[in-house]
C-alpha cells in the first residue's frame, strides 16, 4: 500500500515536473532570459530556484541529509549573463533525478534527516507531505510559466477552452 501511494504521489510530482519543462520547449535562449511581469522573475530564474530551492533543498537537503549550500533572498532567481539556459535546465534535471533517487530508497513516512532552524512554526513532516508540497509548488511554478510563455509567442501548454 505505502508503495502504491509513493507511485501515486511520484506520478503526479513528474506530471507537473515534465509541465514545467514542456512550457518553456522551443523558446529561444534571449525568451528564457524575458521578464514579462512587473516582478521581472524570467522563465529560467524560476526554473534555477526550483532547482535550487525546491528540488535540492527538499529532497537532498530535508529528506536525505546531504550538506547543501543554501541561497539567501532572491539569489536562486539570478541566472549569470554567462549561464547558458541549457546549463539551468540541465540542472533542473540533474536536481529532479537525485530526487527520484532519494524517494525511491525512503520511506514513505520517513520523517527528515535536517530540518532548518528558521523554520520556526513549519514542523518537520514525513516524505509523504514533502512530495505533497514539492507537487503544489511545481504546478503553481507551472502555470507561472503557462502565462508568461503565452505572454512572450502566443504558445500555450494546455488549453482547456477557447
Amino acid at each position: 500500500m505505502a508503495n502504491e501511494e509513493k507511485d501515486a504521489l511520484l506520478a503526479s510530482l513528474n506530471a507537473q515536473r515534465e509541465h514545467l519543462l514542456g512550457a518553456l520547449d522551443g523558446l529561444s535562449e534571449e525568451d528564457l532570459r524575458r521578464p514579462v511581469l512587473p516582478s521581472a522573475w524570467t522563465p529560467l530564474g524560476l526554473v534555477r530556484h526550483l532547482a535550487l530551492e525546491v528540488e535540492q533543498f527538499w529532497f537532498r537537503g530535508a529528506v536525505a541529509g546531504e550538506p547543501i549550500t543554501l541561497t539567501s533572498g532572491d539569489e536562486a532567481w539570478q541566472v549569470p549573463a554567462d549561464v547558458p539556459g541549457a546549463a539551468i535546465l540541465d540542472r533542473y534535471r540533474e536536481e529532479v533525478a537525485k530526487a527520484n533517487e532519494i524517494i525511491a530508497v525512503t520511506p514513505i513516512d520517513a520523517m527528515p534527516k535536517w530540518w532548518p532552524g528558521f523554520f520556526r512554526d513549519f514542523p518537520p513532516r514525513p516524505l509523504r507531505q514533502t512530495i505533497l508540497h514539492v507537487i503544489t509548488e511545481t504546478a503553481t511554478h507551472a502555470g507561472h510559466l503557462d502565462a508568461a510563455r503565452e505572454l512572450i509567442d502566443g504558445g500555450q501548454w494546455l488549453v482547456l477552452t477557447r
